[in-house]
């Protein structure tokens, strides 16, 4: 389901968690959506996916005959970390920049409060 990640995304932010002391890092912007919308409306994620939820997870890519099964045992060899959906994959998340950057956030928005402020006193 997208948005789509490289798993280097989710290893900085399995780092970023283990060497600051947050309990919860979101790495992609649907995470909030799913958080937050579960909050005042559980009923409609539930509905949403329901209907939308086992098809977004699938790909109209034919599965080849001779693939090699994995089922009892892994198959030889080394396949590294990225699969067939490497090309969509995103390689950063605005999210988790912004959720790891929280004090600069702040600050900037701090900063543009004063500014706003000291602007509407000189009127």
């Amino acid at each position: 389901m997208p948005p789509i990640f490289q798993p280097e995304v989710a290893a900085e932010a399995i780092y970023y968690a283990a060497h600051h002391r947050r309990r919860e890092i979101y790495v992609g912007a649907s995470t909030n959506v799913a958080i937050y919308g579960n909050t005042l409306a559980p009923w409609l994620a539930d509905r949403y996916l329901g209907k939308t939820g086992y098809d977004s997870q699938q790909t109209d890519e034919p599965v080849a005959p001779d693939r090699p099964s994995n089922l009892w045992e892994p198959l030889p060899g080394d396949h590294g970390a990225h699969g067939i959906f490497g090309a969509r994959a995103s390689n950063c998340s605005k999210q988790l920049w912004a959720d790891t950057h929280r004090g600069l956030l702040a600050g900037i928005a701090v900063g543009v409060g004063v500014l706003a402020g000291v602007a509407c006193r000189r009127r």
